[in-house]
């Protein structure tokens, strides 16, 4: 998320990021100029609660939601299931219903995950790769990188997933 948004302030974008509340509110990984940009706007907030989504969008009024929200230890997947399948599905279907109701207009980004191909060992790995996943966190960001594509096709939204691996920056 730093990297996506020193970028979008490098492009003069107005950046609106939704923190997640926790008991340690901690922003090291945004250097001083960004966390301090004048055009980076925060917010406390849950994407598994839609209507406080729903608010937010309508407050702001976005072009373009890049989701990038998740659980994303595998480890923790294992631990708290529902927990997980809640934020990386629910909030990534949450997002996308509100864009369909509010201004479908709206450009979508969900950051799916490489874990999504679990066992598979075919390499490189690409778009006609079979997935296999093999952890809750990789279930739910499949399921979620699922619903992405049925909103494009059923409603017509321009969204769309980018299956990330990890070091790539």
């Amino acid at each position: 998320g730093s990297y996506l948004a020193e970028f979008l302030l490098s492009k003069n974008y107005e950046v609106h990021s939704i923190v997640r509340r926790s008991s340690v509110f901690t922003t090291q990984r945004l250097n001083e100029s960004v966390w301090n940009h004048p055009k980076l706007h925060t917010y406390h907030g849950d994407l598994t609660d839609s209507s406080s989504l729903q608010n937010l969008l309508v407050k702001i009024k976005p072009d373009e939601i890049y989701n990038l929200a998740a659980q994303s230890h595998v480890g923790t997947s294992f631990k708290c299931p529902a927990s997980t399948l809640e934020i990386n599905l629910n909030g990534c279907l949450n997002i996308l219903e509100n864009i369909r109701l509010i201004n479908p207009n709206i450009k979508f980004y969900q950051a799916s995950t490489s874990e999504m191909f679990g066992d598979n060992t075919r390499c490189p790995q690409n778009e006609n790769t079979i997935f296999q996943p093999v952890s809750p966190y990789a279930c739910a960001k499949l399921a979620a990188h699922h619903i992405v594509q049925t909103y494009r096709k059923s409603y017509g939204l321009h969204a769309s997933s980018g299956i990330l691996f990890n070091h790539e920056s």
